[in-house]
This record gives structure tokens, C-alpha cells and sequence, in this order.
């Protein structure tokens, strides 16, 4: 969650994420038009484009250099690329195709897969757990777990009861959080033994489509966003009985009446009694548009990322130990000339007491750094630095010699 990349009818750009105030584009492309499809390895140079022009071609650049490193061509329209810095996975309807992403040489094909029309599927970003999660079933919730290190496939997870809608993994591939296309439930597993830890109830009045699910770097937080202004973030706890001694009243006796009787239950019953409830919320101006979310650190604080589908970047203080309705503090537009649409009301906020909230009103300048080891978050975001060879599981993608690393036509 350090930059972000967009694709636009002319082509791509890619933002760096390091600051609140400033919104800066790292890089901007129009040699490809209607690009769908724009995913950036971390925060290096190498960048991998899918054209509507070309849906079923997939190009691997070094934007830095402006040169293109690779291309491959399938048998019908990629949906989505995945990518870490051990793999690289391409998504169609019915297959999935995993690259060695040292050398870009196919590693595996995985034929006859559920009919998969959204290209859903995610993958750790941790290269030393490389699990790969995409529907088992075209008519139930099962999720199929594979390993992208070993090749081997791992489990089936039967998490819903109605078709996936959406699923991630934590940073270091320890969990894996999904949707049903209801977007009533959200369940976080254990990964690789399937077994489930969280069941958040996202609302029961009507069904969404959720659009992102994404856990914060640090897995305390999972964030959903659908079709509608209401973003939920579920802070990943498991609440004991560990307060202090209440007063007898009629209500705490109820109460532990009821936590008492959910044991008797069937298990769908209890569980749904003992949902946790979303931790904090955002109400967005708008609904019904495409959104991605982010949870990220940027300056030393906790901060909530929401980017629409009409090219807006709306930056949201999250408050961690109080939680309750996040802050708006900053809107960007992505479609401009690179430069930041500053939202006026919100930078004329009248003086709020010394509380969480005023304690973030005022950002630092300092950059933070990464919580991945031996990255540079802040210089590779900027620069779009090639990564280093000992971040490879490996080996690198040698980026900077291109004799090393010749370009692959195929």
C-alpha cells in the first residue's frame, strides 16, 4: 500500500503514497491505450500492463527505462495478474497460469477451474508463503488453496454458502479474509490449515457487492467496501470476559444468560449471535461506484485509502484504539495533470480539542519507513528503484542489464 497505479483510456499512471498533502506520479505512460489492467511490483520498475487493445497479452516493462522486459499471449481475455516477488500469476475465466517471476518462464497451468467471469483470485505478498486462493466452485463459496512455491494445492475451504465475491490475504500469508457476492458475512481463516478465526457481520438489511477486502500491514485491521458509501473496517480481536466485575443488574444477568445459552445452540445460530460488529466506518459522498481500499501507514500514522472509479483519492485518518467514524482529511484527483485537488473544507476545520483527532490534524513531514524488512518504502516509491537481489526469494529480475535479462517474445 505504498503507490498506486491507474489505468486510463490513454494509458497508465503510477503514484507514490508517502504523503498526506502531496500526491506524486512516480510515472505516466500513453504508449498503450485502454489500459484495465496495471500492476506494479511493490515499489520497484517492473510494471505489468494488459491492454483492452490486446486483452489476451500481457507486458512486462521497466518503466524506468522505458523498455519492455517480456510479453505473453493466452487463449482468452486475461481478468487479472497477481504478482509478488516470487510469482507471478495470470487469471482467466477458466485457467490460471503461474510464472517463475525470476525468469518469467511458466511454471505451472491450472486447467478446467471454476467459471471465474471476474478474474478472482489473490495471492501472498509474502514470496515465502506464496498461496494462492481462488473460487473452487462456480455455485458455492469453497475456496481452493495452492501453494505457488511448492505447486502442490493445499486445501479447500468451504467458507460460504453462495458464490465468492472477494478474498485477500494478510502481509505475510497467515490469513485469508473473503466475501460471498451477498456481502452480508466476511470470514477470516488460517492459512494453510483453513481453519476459521473471525466472522464479521458487514450489515443484514440488504445484499452488496463487496468491492475490496484488505487487511492493514499489520493484520489488526480488515477493511470491506461494496457499491455502497458505508466502508467497514473490523479490528481482528477476540474479545474475553476480562472486565471488571459489574454490579448485579437485570441486564448483566440477561446477558450472561444469553452468552450461556449460545453454547447450547446450533453452531450457525451461535455464531451469528456472536458476530463482531465493524470497529469503525466511513460514510463515502458517493455510492454505487467501483472503490478500492487500502489500510496504510503513511507519516507515522494509521490512515484509510479510498480510490473511485472516477479518478479520486480519498485519504481518511483511522483512529486505532477508539475507532468510530474515520476523518476525511484529504481528496486528490487521479485524472488531472498529476497535481492534487485539495478539498478546501476540509482543510478549514475549526479547532477540536487536544484528542486524537487534533493530535493527527497536523501531519509530519517525515516520511515513514516500511514494515517490510530491507525495503525502502519512501526512495523506491519516489525513484521506482529496481529491487534489490537478496528481496528475491531466488534470484532478481536482473532489470538493470538488459543482456542479462533479455527480452522475451512470445
Amino acid at each position: 500500500c505504498s503507490s498506486l497505479a491507474i489505468g486510463t483510456t490513454t494509458g497508465y499512471r503510477l503514484f507514490s503514497l508517502s504523503s498526506v498533502e502531496q500526491l506524486d506520479q512516480v510515472h505516466e505512460s500513453n504508449e498503450i491505450p485502454d489500459v484495465y489492467i496495471v500492476e506494479r511490483l511493490f515499489s520497484s520498475s517492473l510494471v505489468v500492463v494488459v491492454s483492452h487493445a490486446k486483452p489476451q497479452q500481457m507486458n512486462v516493462y521497466h518503466f524506468k527505462k522505458g523498455t519492455e522486459i517480456c510479453n505473453y499471449s493466452y487463449s482468452s481475455n486475461i481478468l487479472s495478474i497477481r504478482l509478488n516477488r516470487q510469482r507471478l500469476v495470470v487469471c482467466l475465466e477458466e485457467s490460471i497460469y503461474i510464472h517463475n517471476i525470476k525468469d518469467m518462464k511458466l511454471l505451472k497451468t491450472i486447467l478446467d477451474t471454476p467459471p471465474n467471469t471476474t478474474g478472482l483470485c489473490a495471492l501472498s505478498i509474502n514470496h515465502a508463503n506464496s498461496y494462492l486462493a481462488y473460487p473452487g466452485s462456480a455455485t458455492s463459496g469453497e475456496i481452493a488453496l495452492y501453494d505457488g512455491n511448492t505447486l502442490k494445492t493445499a486445501c479447500t475451504i468451504p467458507a460460504h454458502d453462495g458464490p465468492l465475491a472477494a478474498l485477500t490475504f494478510n502481509s505475510t500469508g497467515s490469513k485469508l479474509a473473503s466475501a460471498s457476492e451477498k456481502g452480508t458475512v466476511i470470514r477470516v481463516f488460517s492459512i494453510p490449515g483453513g481453519q476459521k478465526l473471525y466472522e464479521f457481520r458487514r450489515g443484514m438489511k440488504r445484499y452488496v457487492n463487496i468491492s475490496s477486502l484488505v487487511f492493514s500491514m499489520d493484520s489488526q485491521f480488515l477493511c470491506a467496501s461494496s457499491n455502497t458509501e458505508t466502508v467497514h473496517i473490523f479490528k481482528l480481536e477476540h474479545l474475553t470476559d476480562s472486565r471488571p466485575e459489574e454490579p448485579p443488574t437485570w441486564s448483566g444477568y440477561m446477558g450472561k444468560m444469553f452468552q450461556a445459552a449460545t453454547n447450547y445452540l446450533p453452531a450457525q445460530v451461535s455464531g451469528m449471535m456472536n458476530q463482531d460488529r465493524a470497529f469503525a466506518t466511513v460514510r463515502l459522498n458517493i455510492s454505487g461506484q467501483r472503490n478500492i481500499c487500502a489500510l496504510s501507514t503513511i507519516q507515522k500514522l494509521p490512515r484509510l485509502l479510498v480510490t473511485t472509479s472516477d479518478g479520486h483519492l480519498y485519504i481518511y485518518n483511522l483512529d486505532p484504539q477508539d475507532g468510530g467514524e474515520c476523518v476525511l482529511i484529504k481528496n486528490h484527483s487521479l485524472l488531472g495533470s498529476g497535481k492534487m485537488e485539495e478539498n478546501k473544507e476540509n482543510d478549514l476545520q475549526p479547532p477540536v480539542p487536544q484528542s486524537y483527532a487534533a493530535t493527527v490534524a497536523r501531519q509530519s513531514t517525515v516520511p515513514s519507513a516500511s514494515t517490510m524488512p530491507g525495503y525502502s518504502e519512501d526512495g523506491g516509491a519516489l525513484r521506482g528503484e529496481v529491487i534489490p537481489e537478496h528481496e528475491f526469494a531466488t534470484g532478481p529480475v536482473c532489470l538493470d542489464d538488459e543482456n542479462e535479462f533479455p527480452p522475451v517474445s512470445i
